[in-house]
């Protein structure tokens, strides 16, 4: 950031440098090992007396000096050329550090051109020693090069305590000095039997061309196996974090990988054939040619994993790859980044400014590895998916999860401005507001209740107050339709009683919404999400659209588990609040004592393609469309090694949770991975922090402007989800820790870069099991009293375990379930819906004539007496405060 920026666009400067370096490393080594072979090869024509390959050995010093000396010193000047403009920072390190080694390298360069030079010119004039003399001063001097060299490339890899001290001799006497000189030196003798075997295919006489050939090949084999065994020296030198890098962090690395030991097994084989009599002589020169090929590419699998394994950085843990010190980061990101920068011209941004800043800030921070349109690290292709907000989230994610790549350094305010220029200016995307959605009234006939003659009361509602569902089961599934719908029946009178003996409780969807098959895809592919087949419209536990509900002795309530219901009615468009007709019967008479009405909140509002590309599928509102879904399958399959891509592409969809533990699916999932929630919070909240609410409205159905609007109970008034759940990064905590307490490897990782919000640090949090610690109402409600708003937090104060759930909690009495009366999480009554703003309040409505909490001042509707005393709650029983 202290120097100007080569912008070169297209090629990108990531290009420019990987294309230049390979071609010269691969000769370079060549440069080195190919000094012994030229001896090497001429005491065989001493030895056999073979004037055929004496002139083979002049004339491959000839094709060796114009390679090595020529181009090679061409390439060389090029990549100093290259990284001084691309990484200046780096270079002016490796400069100052180092001066007394380059110093010495180019004493031991200029020897290499000196002794190569006498040794060409001076064949067949001096005498065999002699000659051969000058040619090991040659190898002498070029294999002291790679020392020197070696120790300045490993140091950029491993600078060991030079971090600390700064020292030459701690630089260069790096961790992995030792092992990469080994490994480099063999790679050396292997190039030369490479290049040997180009040349020696134009030796006229097959018996010394052969032999040639042969010699050529242990060039290649001998080496191998040392090669193999520095390798691995060289690759256990490497810290940790780099071999983590090089194996499983860095997605890109994986190909390079494989390309390294496919081209080695390619030379292996190469050679042995190209040491075999038999073989006509075409064959061989285009077989020694593809041998040539598959060495440079060889070489390029190596450098670009080598390179690869020091991300972020150009020299590890000091210099990220965008010129820009570590050290310097902290103030980069309290100043902000365009006021320490020199070569920017808007130091400010304002509204007028924020375009050409977003530009400066691209150059300097991503151009030196992204090119824009060209061949390597296309930003347009990487970048093409985002809206804003999701290359606003992306680059907020970057040092932390994808550790590969340096952290954005800057403002908020400079973060959004080169989110800003990449959509806007380089994929040209046109911003466009979000509107508030007004979805058309769905009409509502309320149920009739006779309060001087009927003799029941029947409560009915939905476990959760919302489930959200995935309709991309043609690629994964999150959460299947399964909505529960719970039921009691009271029987009025001076002492009330709950009813489960002698009675029948059915349920039967609104008219428009019995076939969900027809709307998704799910039973198409129950086979691979749930390793069985379903019928049509019939759901995980069997229950269909319309059914008996079941009686549960242990919450003394009946229950119909996993309704398969969607939030797309055969009409069109989209309604998440299906209205189900519920209805209680006398089995011995068949008379209906009690019928009432309660909605199953479902929606598809779940906001995926905020980050992932992609549109809504249904009506600009809602739900996943192919490119969305598969675009969350690559990025899993990128940044975790899985195939799950493909396997949908072939037909075989997964569940999420199918890999991941849930508590609410009652999945096991691998023992060894995150949860399913702490995974999805744990990662996402990555890339979400410091968002506050507005993180929870991009994922979930609760934007005020969306068309569920999930948080619509009477909380909603003065309460938002970080009320109970936290921040992001608090929720998300939370979840981790508790993974981390299992010995979760994965929790540890997703932890490092998140603050808690709501408390002062980690150890304050809580741990939690998703779905049986969660906020606990007695936080807020001392017993059982209103709280007061202001002060309302039931962040990490969670419940002790599943009984103690509101869903799962009943009364004083042990007889009522406390979302009968109170209505279900998120929509307690009175609710406010957008469909029908009485939608959540038909039984309070039903049955008192006001939309407020079952029995508010109403405890005659199940009391037939004259209640004296002032009503409290009925869970004050069980405390001992109601005698």
């Amino acid at each position: 950031m202290n120097y100007p920026v080569w912008e070169l666009l297209t090629a990108g400067g990531g290009f420019l440098i990987a294309s230049m370096a390979v071609i010269h490393v691969y000769v370079s080594h060549l440069a080195v090992g190919g000094g012994l072979f030229l001896i090497m090869a001429e005491k065989k024509a001493y030895k056999t007396n073979d004037p055929l390959i004496l002139e083979y050995a002049k004339k491959h010093t000839k094709f060796f000096l114009l390679l090595t000396m020529v181009f090679g010193g061409i390439t060389g000047v090029g990549i100093w050329f290259t990284i001084s403009l691309l990484n200046p920072s780096a270079t002016s390190t490796l400069i100052h550090t180092f001066v007394f080694g380059w110093a010495t390298e180019w004493v031991c360069f200029a020897g290499e051109i000196v002794a190569l030079f006498i040794y060409f010119y001076t064949f067949g004039k001096i005498n065999k020693k002699q000659h051969l003399q000058i040619g090991w001063l040659y190898f002498i001097f070029a294999w002291l090069s790679l020392v020197l060299i070696n120790g300045i490339i490993a140091f950029m890899l491993t600078p060991g305590h030079w971090i600390e001290d700064h020292t030459f001799w701690s630089g260069f006497l790096n961790p992995s000095m030792l092992p990469a000189m080994f490994f480099r030196t063999f790679l050396g003798f292997m190039f030369a039997g490479i290049f040997g075997f180009l040349t020696s295919m134009f030796i006229p006489e097959e018996k010394s061309r052969l032999s040639m050939n042969r010699f050529c090949a242990s060039w290649i084999l001998v080496p191998f196996a040392f090669m193999l065994i520095s390798g691995y020296w060289y690759f256990i030198s490497l810290p940790d974090p780099i071999q983590t890098m090089i194996l499983k962090r860095s997605p890109e690395l994986l190909p390079y990988l494989k390309i390294f030991f496919i081209s080695a097994s390619g030379l292996f084989v190469g050679a042995i054939l190209l040491a075999l009599s038999g073989i006509s002589l075409p064959v061989k020169k285009i077989l020694a040619c593809i041998v040539l090929v598959i060495g440079l590419i060889y070489m390029g699998g190596f450098e670009f994993t080598r390179e690869g394994g020091r991300k972020p950085y150009a020299i590890y843990n000091h210099t990220y790859a965008n010129s820009i010190l570590k050290s310097d980061m902290e103030k980069i990101n309290k100043q902000g980044f365009l006021k320490t920068a020199r070569w920017v011209q808007n130091k400010e941004i304002t509204p007028l400014t924020k375009f050409a800043a977003g530009k400066e800030i691209f150059k300097i921070q991503c151009s030196s590895c992204h090119s824009v349109g060209g061949p390597m690290n296309n930003i347009l292709k990487r970048t093409k998916k985002f809206t804003i907000f999701g290359m606003d989230s992306m680059l907020n994610g970057l040092g932390k999860i994808n550790d590969y790549m340096p952290p954005f350094m800057g403002t908020l305010q400079e973060r959004n401005a080169l989110a800003t220029y990449i959509v806007t200016g380089l994929q040209n995307k046109k911003i466009t507001a979000d509107k508030t959605l007004v979805p058309p009234e769905k009409s509502l006939e309320m149920p009739p209740f006779n309060k001087s003659k009927d003799e029941y009361v029947l409560l009915s509602w939905n476990d959760l107050g919302m489930h959200c569902i995935s309709d991309s089961s043609a690629f994964w599934v999150l959460l299947p339709p399964a909505n529960d719908l719970c039921a009691q029946v009271i029987k009025r009178g001076p002492v009330p009683k709950v009813i489960t003996k002698d009675i029948k409780i059915t349920y039967k969807v609104e008219k428009g919404f019995e076939n969900p098959s027809a709307h998704i895809k799910l039973w198409d592919n129950a086979q691979s999400i749930f390793g069985r087949k379903l019928e049509p419209n019939i759901g995980l536990s069997g229950n269909g659209l319309s059914g008996q509900m079941h009686l549960s002795k242990e919450l003394n309530t009946f229950e119909a588990s996993l309704i398969p219901v969607v939030p797309y009615p055969d009409k069109g468009g989209f309604d998440p609040y299906p209205v189900f007709t519920i209805e209680a019967f006398d089995t011995k008479t068949g008379k209906r004592i009690a019928m009432t009405k309660t909605i199953t909140p479902t929606s598809t509002e779940m906001g995926c393609k905020n980050c992932h590309g992609g549109k809504w599928r249904i009506d600009g509102k809602v739900g996943f469309t192919d490119e969305t879904a598969s675009d969350i399958l690559r990025v899993h399959d990128k940044n975790t090694g899985t195939n799950l891509l493909e396997m949908a592409k072939k037909g075989q969809p997964k569940l999420c949770q199918s890999c991941h533990s849930d508590p609410i699916l009652k999945t096991k999932g691998k023992p060894d991975l995150l949860n399913f929630p702490a995974a999805m919070h744990g990662w996402h909240a990555n890339f979400l922090t410091g968002r506050g609410v507005n993180a929870c409205f991009q994922c979930h159905p609760s934007k005020p402007g969306g068309p569920t609007k999930c948080l619509r109970g009477i909380h909603s008034n003065s309460l938002d989800c970080t009320s109970c759940h936290g921040f992001l990064e608090d929720h998300a905590l939370s979840l981790l820790k508790k993974e981390m307490e299992n010995k979760k490897p994965g929790a540890k990782r997703l932890m490092k870069h998140l603050t808690p919000r709501k408390v002062k640090n980690l150890c304050d949090i809580n741990p939690r099991t998703p779905w049986i610690n969660e906020p606990d109402c007695l936080s807020c409600h001392k017993n059982f009293k209103k709280s007061d708003p202001k002060t309302a937090d039931g962040f990490n104060k969670w419940t002790k375990g599943e009984k103690d759930l509101y869903r799962m909690t009943l009364d004083g009495t042990g007889k009522i379930m406390c979302e009968a009366c109170h209505g279900s999480p998120h929509a307690n009554y009175p609710g406010d819906n957008k469909f029908n703003k009485n939608l959540d309040n038909i039984q309070p409505l039903q049955y008192q004539n006001n939309p407020k909490a079952i029995g508010t001042k109403t405890c005659n509707l199940c009391h037939k007496v004259k209640m004296n005393k002032k009503p409290k709650h009925h869970l004050q029983i069980t405390q001992g405060l109601e005698k």
